[in-house]
This record gives structure tokens, sequence and C-alpha cells, in this order.
């Protein structure tokens, strides 16, 4: 009991014992599958809880290969296969000869079905979502305080736009009532307002781990929010129900501090590229003005003004001569046709007529007699002459023969 051995030893002892110890060299175990990671190799790596503890699991390829069905977090099956040691890190593992699928695990069956719900009830639509602001000037997060997350979105936010503004919101990210607290959390930036976007955060885990981000009520509580929302749960690979509802999803929460404020380095560049441009184009609008300048100072008008302005009222002089003459020609013809006309109107005028012993006959009531037809016997007519009128009676009358 005295003799030293190496760590080698003493895992390869152990190794020994779990092998030849017959309950563990076959064994059906039930679980839920957690952490699974099927490797470029093709070996399934993984591990098999129940409500209270988890042990590790390796498939190799070879077995995996004649699976009927592609694992994923949250299965519920049942493994056939033999407890060894890896002696590299003297943890002990099942190694896993078959796997079959019990059911899916009762959380990823809460998770599709709360998933579905929400869905029909429009809260993952794209439509009701908010833009995120391109450069706000403070930004919310909520996530542990003391975690790696925080340090890990600080130090991005440093290095892309080192004069930000950041309220720290401290939150559980894990257990039964971390969901109660990043709502407390969302509140407190809506009733203050003091923050123009939130970033939920928190790494990676379990679907256990990160159930407080399937939580209904969280959910309805980020679709509520006026501020807009970047989650950043997990890993990439990661999916939570906040993640479907937030306005917008990072893989991971170094990407939501990518995701949130730009590149101060970029902007500058932007800025001073645009200035070159403007200066540019004023330069080159100032060359142009001052050709156009030149040429118009050029001009013989602008070297005698006086000259100018004498030959236009030259011009000026000229077209009202023209005007005259042709208003003169005009009225002269007009009174030539006048007078012409008014020859022919004369000679055909009633009243010429009637001065050479011809007269118009009337009725009393006015109306023009040109035929015996129009008159009868004893009516009274009326003749106009040129110098008064003839009223007489009607003793007889006579057809033309």
């Amino acid at each position: 009991m005295n003799q030293k051995i190496t760590v080698t030893q003493l895992n390869a002892t152990i190794s020994q014992l779990i092998i030849n110890h017959e309950p563990l060299a076959h064994v059906l175990v039930e679980g839920e599958i957690s952490n699974y990671k099927r490797h470029s190799s093709g070996h399934l790596y993984f591990s098999l809880k129940d409500e209270r503890s988890l042990v590790r699991c390796v498939m190799f390829r070879g077995q995996a290969s004649r699976m009927n069905f592609n694992p994923i977090d949250g299965n519920k099956v049942i493994i056939k296969g033999h407890v060894g040691v890896y002696e590299k890190n003297g943890s002990y593992q099942v190694y896993v000869s078959e796997m079959t699928l019990h059911g899916a695990g009762d959380l990823y069956l809460k998770f599709e079905q709360l998933k579905k719900q929400l869905a029909l009830k429009g809260l993952f639509d794209q439509q009701r979502k908010r833009k995120i602001p391109y450069l706000p000037s403070t930004i919310g997060i909520i996530t542990s305080p003391t975690g790696a997350v925080i340090n890990d979105i600080t130090n991005v936010l440093n290095r892309r736009f080192p004069n930000y503004s950041v309220i720290l919101y401290p939150s559980k990210v894990q257990g039964a009532d971390a969901h109660i607290t990043i709502i407390k959390g969302i509140e407190y930036f809506n009733n203050l307002r003091n923050v123009d976007v939130i970033i939920i955060a928190r790494g990676g885990g379990s679907i256990e781990d990160l159930w407080p981000f399937n939580e209904e009520n969280l959910a309805y509580e980020i679709a509520s929010s006026s501020i807009p929302i970047i989650s950043a749960i997990g890993h990439e690979t990661d999916f939570t129900i906040a993640d479907f509802v937030a306005d917008l999803r990072a893989p991971t929460p170094s990407a939501a501090a990518e995701l949130v404020l730009p590149n101060l380095d970029d902007i500058t560049a932007f800025i001073q590229d645009n200035n070159i441009r403007l200066l540019i184009s004023i330069k080159n609008l100032l060359i142009k003005k001052k050709q156009l300048l030149a040429y118009y100072a050029d001009r013989p008008v602008m070297r005698r003004p006086e000259e100018y302005v004498n030959k236009l009222q030259q011009r000026i002089d000229q077209l009202d001569d023209q005007l005259k003459f042709h208003m003169t020609t005009q009225i002269n013809t007009i009174e030539k046709d006048f007078v012409v006309l008014l020859g022919k109107m004369q000679s055909l005028s009633p009243l010429d007529t009637i001065k050479r012993g011809y007269a118009v006959i009337e009725t009393k009531e006015k109306k023009l007699i040109t035929s015996v037809k129009d008159v009868s016997k004893d009516d009274i007519i009326i003749a106009k002459m040129s110098d008064g009128i003839i009223i007489s009676k009607v003793l007889d009358k006579e057809k033309a023969k």
C-alpha cells in the first residue's frame, strides 16, 4: 500500500477494475442527450442525463453509421454499451455500441410546443420587429456581472468604439428564477428610457442551462419592449425562444458587440473620404464658375457696355419706325376697303331706292306687304316715303295679269 505509483498507473488500474467488473461490461442506460457533437471523424460525443446527474458517452463512427436517426439535444434515448475509463484524463464514460430513440426529451418537446404557439401569435413576425439604431448613445446590457460575457462585450466595444456609454443591469442567467431577473431588467430600461438599445446575453450551455431564455413570459416581455432588443445567448448553434422574439439575434455575445456599434475607424475613414470628395467637388465648381466669369468678362459688351446699350437703342428705333410704317400702311388699306364697301352698301340700301320715288308698304302691324295676297279690302296700309308716311285704306285689289 505504501508503494508509489504514477497517475498513468492509477488510471490504468481503475480502468482494469471497471473492465473486469461484469455488471459494467454490458449496460442499458436510459436518459436525455445533452451537449451533442458529431466530430468530423464521424464519432459522436455527448452526455446522457436525467434529473439529477449525467454521464459522458462516446459512439465511434462504425457503430454510429448503423443508426436510423440523427440524434439532437433533448432526445430521450436508450443506449447499449460498456463502461470504460479514458485514461488520458482519468474520466469514465460509456462506450456506446447501440442507441435507440426513446422519445423527444421533455424540455425539447416543451421548447417546440412553445415555439409553435408563439409563432402563431405573431411574436416572431419580422414586420413587428424594431430597427436597431445605427449609433446608440447608450447601450443597456442585461447579463451576469461576474461572468466572462460582460468582459467579452466590453472588450469588443472598447476596440470598435472607445467613447461608448453602457449601463449594466446585473441579472441571473441560469436557474429557475433567472428569467424573472431578466424581465425586471427589461422593465427597468423601458421605465427609465435611459438606453437606446438592450443586449440580453449569456455564454453557451446545455438546453437546461439556457432554459430561462425559453420562458413564455420573458418572450412576451421582449415583444412588448419599446426599446429594440438584441439577443446574444449561447453559441452560434444555440437557439432559444428569446432569439426568435428579439429584434435582432447575435450568434454570440461578442457578435452582439460587433452589431450594436459601428467601427469608429470605419466611420472616421468614411467622413475623411467624403470630406476629400466634397473639397474636390467645391474646387471643381469654383474653377468652372471662374472660367464662366472670365468668358463673360471677355465679351465686347463687358468691355464697352455703353456701346452695346446704344446699339440696342438704335435697334429699338428701327423697330419703332418699322412698326409705325406698317401700322400706317395697314390703316390706309383698311380705310380704302371701307370706302368701297360703304359705296356698295349705299347702292343696295332701300333708302336710296325710296328717294327715287319708291315706297315701302306695311300693314298696321308693321308687317311688310310684298303681294296683293297680303291685304284684303278695307285693310289699313301704311306707305313709307323718303320724307314721311301715307296711311291708306284698301278699296279694292287686283292681281296682275
